[in-house]
């Protein structure tokens, strides 16, 4: 549980993670973008697919399952929204061809539906066709809550039509009981995370026992209907409360980089540990959204920094 510190900590980041102006700055800027970089590929495999592709083979080696995502979010040209659909395709179609059985993870509005839910749903089922035809999971993520309904229009529509499609649902948001029990009813694989972004206080459930409660019941309701789940969390106290960690429609997913330590446990029990990998240029975002998501992610992250920093001062 986070404490109040944290709490504030992290709602201050999540609205850091909003300002295009401070963005901007930090990308034009040639002390900070490539220092900040560095302790960001604690999180993130670098701005290359192949960066993405090896980073997920050394953890297919390890014995771990994986997710890759090439990031980028609220895309409101069309030029960039077709560049980013290619560059998924491209990606499955390497990883297909490779052999490399793992998922893809996106946001829809990566690949269109800032413009219009239409475009989206064409690029969507341009991926999914790829994805099926090279046995190559998807995974739709979840983003703020005023998208929520439009999100899952467009899941169901896809759902319908390729099953190799699943769909996040943040377990903060007040809907989500509703959704999760219509959710169920279609074949895609849901993926449980706590959520991330910052919403009015009417939406959502702050983070704490009772959150972490509604949580266990959403995997509860999933389990009883056998349907496949994603356990995307990094709080142990909620997997330890989890007696089905092993079961067969259920894999424990967490970000590259964040507790590195509780996944490997899992991992050496038995359960499948799935670990999630992104790559591209747009990781600010991103970054900022894990340091927001799990506070003591800030040591590891400023710690990069400052070691990279001394070893470079050492060597001149």
């Amino acid at each position: 549980m986070m404490l109040n510190e944290e709490i504030r900590f992290s709602e201050s980041l999540k609205s850091i993670a909003r300002d295009q102006n401070l963005k901007a700055y930090i990308q034009n800027s040639e002390e900070l973008f490539p220092l900040l970089f560095k302790g960001a590929k604690r999180f993130v495999a670098g701005e290359e697919r192949t960066e993405g592709i090896n980073r997920v083979l050394d953890f297919k080696n390890k014995g771990y399952e994986t997710s890759i995502e090439y990031i980028g979010e609220n895309t409101t040209s069309e030029k960039e929204c077709i560049f980013a659909k290619n560059e998924f395709k491209d990606l499955i179609e390497e990883l297909g061809n490779q052999h490399i059985k793992t998922t893809v993870s996106f946001d829809l509005s990566h690949i269109g539906m800032m413009i219009s839910d239409e475009l989206a749903f064409a690029n969507l089922e341009e991926l999914s066709s790829e994805a099926q035809k090279h046995h190559i999971q998807l995974m739709i993520s979840m983003e703020e809550s005023q998208k929520t309904d439009r999100i899952l229009s467009l899941y169901k529509r896809i759902s319908n039509l390729y099953p190799n499609v699943g769909i996040t649902i943040q377990v903060q948001l007040n809907r989500s009981s509703t959704d999760l029990k219509e959710l169920i009813n279609y074949p895609g694989k849901i993926r449980l995370v706590k959520g991330a972004y910052q919403e009015s206080e009417d939406k959502y459930l702050p983070r704490g026992e009772e959150l972490n409660k509604r949580y266990i019941d959403f995997v509860s309701l999933c389990i009883d209907h056998h349907h496949p789940l994603s356990i995307a969390t990094h709080d142990e106290n909620i997997l330890k409360q989890i007696d089905y960690l092993n079961h067969s429609n259920v894999e424990v997913e967490m970000l590259d980089g964040v507790r590195a330590d509780l996944l490997s446990s899992l991992n050496e029990n038995n359960v499948k540990a799935k670990v999630y990998v992104t790559y591209g240029s747009e990781w600010y975002l991103y970054v900022v959204h894990r340091l927001a998501e799990y506070p003591p992610n800030i040591y590891s992250f400023i710690s990069d920094i400052v070691e990279i920093r001394t070893n470079r001062e050492i060597r001149n």
